[in-house]
């Protein structure tokens, strides 16, 4: 599953990339279809970067990234700080 939804988020990136209009709106469809079907079996920070259409983080989350930067949620750091 998470390979499949690496592959849909990919897909999105380059059609925003392209300014493919067709290719971000089927690609984002695949990945709000994925996330529905597979929210329970995710990781929270995943859910979170998706649900916040997050997804060049959630393609850093999904390739192992560690160093994801924080936005303005201020995410674990900058709740940390507080």
């Amino acid at each position: 599953m998470l390979a499949q939804l690496k592959d849909h988020l990919t897909l999105l990136m380059k059609a925003i990339k392209d300014g493919d209009g067709p290719g971000i709106i089927a690609a984002m469809g695949q990945v709000e279809t994925a996330l529905e079907a597979h929210r329970a079996g995710l990781h929270p920070q995943l859910v979170h970067f998706l649900e916040q259409r997050s997804y060049a983080k959630a393609l850093l989350f999904l390739g192992g990234a560690e160093d994801i930067p924080v936005g303005r949620c201020g995410g674990r750091a900058g709740k940390e700080a507080q």
